[in-house]
């Protein structure tokens, strides 16, 4: 995916850095020269007025600029949060579609990405790349499956909770910021596509009413499996087995889901590629 001396972009879709996180990228930016690539920062990376590093037309324009510029080989985005749905409406799929470029985003960034893949049928990449900055052995599988072709931050190891194999094209993301696309021309079509669903602050009482939203919009009724991330704050007080009880009130039987620790928003997180096919 990238070579030695390529430059890549670190833009903000989402709500801006805080100044004091200037520490942090000056970590990332030390440590993706340490790796002999070139970064290059979005001019619009802190937070100014509410909570935006820039009007959503600028930060639209901005990461248009990086597809443009064919020095750029790959887009990440560096935030999270809310807003990153703003940028969506001046985005332009056309340009994107032509030059191909694998963004990275997570958490709020679900946005960006399904409706990149949907509007173009590209891959687009479920990762934070400031998961390198503390984590070595994330920094070593970054290096390994970005520069040399492995596969070390794609290999996820999956428990089966309904079915016994699961195969199909990924959409979803943070549960949250999915469904943020409902009702939108951005909003994957879900026909025999494998969903993937996690949360951070999502509360127990919050998942039920994001899964009831997805059955009233018939996803459950649609998809082919179902892949589950981790859920932060619920897996603080409830097993496994708790959200499984929840999910059979939502999710037929005859559809696989399976489980995960390793894709979420832990800093030792791996990557999950929307918009690919996965087989389990």
């Amino acid at each position: 995916m990238l070579e030695k001396k390529d430059k890549v972009a670190l833009v903000v879709c989402s709500t801006g850095r805080v100044s004091e996180d200037k520490i942090k990228l000056d970590k990332l930016e030390k440590i993706l020269i340490d790796l002999d690539l070139v970064p290059i920062f979005s001019n619009y990376v802190y937070e100014e007025k509410f909570k935006r590093s820039a009007p959503a037309k600028c930060r639209a324009k901005e990461i248009m600029k990086f597809y443009e510029d064919d020095s750029i080989k790959t887009i990440f985005d560096i935030s999270g949060g809310d807003l990153a749905n703003e940028v969506l409406d001046y985005l332009d799929y056309d340009i994107i579609r032509m030059k191909n470029k694998p963004f990275f985003g997570y958490s709020d960034l679900t946005t960006v990405l399904n409706a990149i893949t949907t509007k173009t049928q590209q891959a687009t990449y479920l990762y934070q790349i400031m998961n390198i900055l503390d984590n070595v052995e994330r920094r070593a599988d970054f290096k390994g499956t970005l520069l040399h072709n492995k596969s070390n931050l794609v290999d996820i190891s999956w428990h089966f909770l309904q079915g016994e194999s699961i195969e199909g094209i990924v959409v979803g993301g943070n549960i949250r910021c999915f469904l943020k696309l409902a009702g939108t021309e951005y909003f994957p079509n879900v026909d025999n596509k494998v969903l993937f669903l996690e949360g951070m602050s999502t509360t127990i009482e919050g998942l039920i009413t994001h899964l009831t939203q997805l059955k009233q919009i018939g996803a459950f009724n649609k998809i082919s499996g179902l892949l589950l991330g981790t859920f932060t704050k619920i897996e603080q007080n409830f097993q496994n087995e708790d959200i499984y009880e929840i999910l059979k009130d939502f999710i037929p039987e005859n559809i696989p889901i399976v489980k995960t620790t390793e894709v979420g928003h832990s800093k030792d997180s791996k990557m999950l590629v929307i918009g690919q096919k996965i087989k389990l």
